[in-house]
């Protein structure tokens, strides 16, 4: 079985450390990105199964980001997440057509249930 691959999206370096740590440990290849531009080009050069994306990143909002993988990648499962937990980041993101929406601080074993979860959608 092929691994599944995931990109995560966050300009804080602690928080990459640590998702790329949990998921690395479940068997998923994990991408990382600091910005809303490295995550194109890291699309561009390769396909993700799903992207884990902030929606405060330097460049760009997380949920225009959204929109702009979904158009490259339509199939790229994509889980939002952030620190505010306002509603009308959610309302767009999932209006956007983002398969889920996660708060931080993230617990790492409802991250892993969102994304096997979303990954089986």
């Amino acid at each position: 079985m092929e691994k599944l691959t995931i990109l995560v999206v966050d300009d804080d370096r602690e928080i990459l450390g640590s998702f790329m740590h949990i998921l690395s440990e479940q068997g998923y290849g994990v991408e990382t990105a600091e910005t809303g531009h490295e995550a194109i080009e890291k699309c561009k050069s390769g396909s993700h199964d799903l992207a884990l994306l902030d929606i405060n990143l330097p460049d760009m909002d997380g949920t225009q980001l959204l929109g702009q993988l979904h158009e490259m990648d339509p199939k790229m499962r994509t889980i939002m997440v952030t620190g505010d937990a306002n509603l009308k980041g959610a309302l767009r993101s999932l209006i956007l057509q983002a398969n889920a929406y996660v708060l931080k601080p993230v617990d790492p074993d409802e991250l892993l249930k969102v994304i096997k979860a979303t990954l089986n959608e």
